[in-house]
């Protein structure tokens, strides 16, 4: 993700902009160690391919920034029939950074962002840990889909990855955040 860091002025603000960049860091590391050939692979039935999943994942979040914090600069979408795995990632390094930047600025204590609009047929929410959930149940749900069809299409994911995503202290880290545990203790 980009190394641009917000200001953020509230321990929710912090929180959303480290649990965003950790979603971020699950899903550079599925796209990192997925098998090349799972990339374009047609799934069975009427299934995106895993390409288009990602490609997607990245459009969406470029849609929440326009519509919710449009005074940021918005990356260019993907094409899921043509992108390749490394312009998702940094296209997806790119989106994360903008939700990140609109995270922080609405849960971060500015107040420059008061609205979070998800899409054109849905009513605006008044920002608030409710955005932080839908953002990440998007990405989460995504993330399964990607999991479960590359498992059904015969290209196991390597353990690094289909047990990484779940290492939540080691994806902090590696996203730059300094935990505190319960009783004062740092990170170890």
């Amino acid at each position: 993700m980009s190394a641009r860091q917000p200001k953020v002025h509230t321990q929710l603000g912090l929180a959303a902009v480290q649990i965003f960049a950790a979603s971020d860091r699950m899903n550079q590391m599925l796209i990192e160690h997925l098998d090349p050939g799972a990339w374009r692979a047609k799934p069975p039935g009427k299934v995106r391919t895993i390409a288009a999943m990602f490609t997607h994942m990245h459009n969406v979040r470029c849609k929440w920034v326009r519509r919710t914090a449009p005074h940021l600069k918005v990356p260019p979408q993907l094409n899921r029939t043509y992108c390749t795995r490394q312009e998702a990632r940094a296209g997806l390094a790119e989106s994360a950074a903008c939700c990140v930047e609109m995270l922080a600025e609405a849960l971060g204590g500015e107040g420059r962002v008061e609205k979070f609009s998800r899409d054109g047929w849905a009513l605006p929410w008044r920002v608030g840990p409710e955005m932080l959930c839908y953002m990440i149940a998007h990405e989460a749900h995504h993330r399964g889909q990607v999991c479960m069809l590359a498992h059904q299409m015969g290209f196991r994911l390597p353990n690094e990855a289909a047990h990484g995503i779940w290492r939540w202290e080691k994806l902090w880290r590696e996203c730059g955040a300094s935990l505190v545990y319960p009783g004062g203790r740092g990170a170890r």
